[in-house]
């Protein structure tokens, strides 16, 4: 098989950098070497944020119609592309084409978002606030930022991040995970097909070295990071301690409770869903299942038998529900967490530990999981396993549920199922959860709302995307301005000013 090796993209081309160092590219469905990235040199991020900034002096004063007709284009080409796009996911990230379209999709709806940055940029006015003065306010782009993506959404993350800045008048360096690499570079051709001038868009290929570089360069502006928590929280306290705006989404572990009077077959479907669906390998994925009273020997019992029936496949095979987890280090971490619990005295419903795909033993397969009676002490209840593993726990009422979930250290997504109103709203005022679903599993906001958890799940004050991602890539001025007439005139003041 030839082993293809990707470069970087600087100032509108394809860029091989000075680095030496590359790292290999996999298909967990195989586990074979497919490519390998260049990993970025010192000098090389130099360049690309020294070309960021010079193109950030121009595109800051582009008029907003020009920006969105470049943001029309540029979404007309990704939808165009979805097929590639999605194919290059999948190659990459083993997730199931319809999975991989699916988060192309959302991320089409971040660019339809940013299309309307006319309206959404537009200012405020006082008029005669004070005798002959008038107040207004705009806001303008921060200058150089830096996204910072993870391997589970390749196309999805840096889409919640890029329309936003560049639309917002910044431009934009995208370092994406280097597992995953290539749909980054095709995104990087769309923008400048779409005619975005050079310069405005670039993606960096690199190391914790790369991103330690991007979070102190003193020419980076603002940095906009996905990952796990650990990393989310020393991104935001470096980013921040080198003077710069960060938003940085942490780890998960999201709970959905089950109530008795809930529709337990839609519930079991969703949980299935929503559990199982891309390995599991979501921020938003569902990992612990609070069945409450009555509910739970049912439930498992349904949940079970989704579990059993998923298609575990190659992401190409047509009828595949899940393909296989990103690493081989992963896939042993998730069997070591299993077998702790297990060992522990949990009860293994579905054991997906040892399951593989027929011809593509090699693969990095970890089969649906679901664990019942887990403890709170346990691994499986205590780390994000980011896998396809159902923890189920149980409480006698809904009270202790929202307890349960508001001690967690994370506050990413949650969901409840139930037919009662009123646990409902109980539910969603008393939960301390920054995305939460009413019978919804995977409560992932649309894209004129905005995305972001609580607690250990989100490390600054801005959410992305949507109105809090316009506020996070922009500044506010403030102008008060007089204009007396020359033979009207009032003396100054030296007291403190006022109306």
């Amino acid at each position: 098989m030839t082993i293809t090796t990707i470069p970087h993209f600087f100032n509108g081309a394809e860029h091989p950098g000075t680095g030496t160092d590359t790292e290999g590219v996999f298909n967990p469905a195989t586990g074979a070497q497919t490519g390998e990235v260049r990993l970025a040199s010192p000098s090389d991020l130099d360049q690309a944020v020294a070309i960021a900034k010079e193109a950030a002096k121009s595109w800051g004063d582009v008029s907003l119609a020009k920006r969105t007709t470049i943001l029309f284009k540029f979404r007309e080409l990704v939808a165009a592309h979805v097929d590639e796009l999605a194919a290059l996911i999948t190659a990459e990230h083993g997730k199931v084409l319809s999975d991989a379209k699916g988060e192309i999709g959302r991320g089409l709806e971040v660019i339809e978002f940013a299309c309307g940055i006319p309206q959404l940029l537009k200012g405020e006015y006082s008029d005669q606030a004070s005798t002959g003065i008038d107040v207004f306010s705009y806001r303008q782009p921060v200058g150089v930022v830096a996204g910072i993506t993870p391997f589970n959404f390749p196309v999805m993350v840096p889409l919640w991040m890029a329309p936003m800045a560049i639309a917002t008048g910044n431009t934009f360096i995208l370092k994406p995970s280097g597992r995953v690499p290539s749909a980054a570079m095709l995104l990087a051709k769309l923008f400048k097909q779409a005619g975005l001038p050079d310069g405005v868009f670039q993606v960096l290929h690199g190391n914790r070295e790369v991103v330690q570089g991007l979070l102190t360069h003193p020419d980076i502006d603002a940095i906009s990071f996905v990952g796990s928590t650990p990393v989310a929280k020393l991104v935001h306290d470096t980013g921040t301690a080198h003077g710069k705006r960060v938003q940085a989404l942490g780890g998960a572990k999201n709970h959905a409770i089950i109530l008795p009077d809930a529709d337990l077959d839609n519930a079991a479907d969703h949980l299935a869903a929503a559990a199982f669906g891309s390995a599991g390998q979501r921020c938003m994925a569902i990992s612990v299942a609070i069945a409450v009273g009555d509910a739970a020997d049912a439930l498992v019992a349904k949940v079970k038998d989704r579990a059993e029936a998923v298609r575990v496949a190659d992401g190409t095979h047509p009828d595949a529900e899940m393909g296989p987890v990103i690493t081989k280090a992963a896939q042993q971490k998730m069997r070591s967490i299993v077998t702790a619990a297990a060992e522990s005295g949990a009860d293994l419903v579905v054991d997906g530990r040892e399951f593989t795909v027929p011809g593509q033993e090699d693969g990095y397969w970890f089969g649906p999981t679901v664990i019942d009676k887990v403890d709170f002490d346990m691994d499986a209840y205590q780390e994000e396993i980011f896998g396809p593993v159902l923890s189920v726990v149980r409480t006698e009422t809904v009270e202790e549920a929202i307890e349960l979930i508001n001690s967690n250290p994370y506050g990413n997504g949650t969901a409840i199922f139930t037919s009662s109103g009123a646990n409902a709203r109980k539910f969603h005022r008393g939960v301390h959860v920054g995305m939460i679903g009413i019978n919804v599993p995977v409560p992932v906001p649309v894209a004129y709302h905005s995305f972001g958890g609580w607690k250990d799940s989100l490390f600054g004050d801005k959410h992305i995307y949507g109105p809090e991602g316009v506020s996070f890539y922009t500044r506010a001025k403030v102008i008060t301005e007089r204009w007396p007439e020359p033979k009207q005139r009032t003396g100054a003041s030296y007291n403190f000013p006022t109306n």
